[in-house]
């Protein structure tokens, strides 16, 4: 009994986890540029261990935006 699986589905398989790294790293890189932070921070995420290093920055720095916010006189 051969239990070998197809090149094609494996290549499906492969090709949409891709597409689903891809899509966590656009949305990610968003998040990042929404707080202020350069997007590219996001990239970081896919190092083991420096991910958690990342998200502990990005949870316990102060953001840029709520410096501008703090700073911006239209909320005087």
């Amino acid at each position: 009994m051969n239990s070998s699986i197809d090149p094609g589905l494996m290549a499906g398989v492969g090709i949409f986890y891709v597409a689903m790294i891809a899509f966590f790293i656009y949305c990610q890189w968003r998040v990042w540029s929404k707080a202020g932070f350069n997007g590219a921070w996001s990239l970081l995420l896919l190092v083991p261990i420096v991910n958690l290093g990342a998200y502990l920055y990005f949870v316990f720095a102060d953001w840029p935006v709520q410096k501008k916010a703090l700073n911006d006189s239209t909320f005087e």
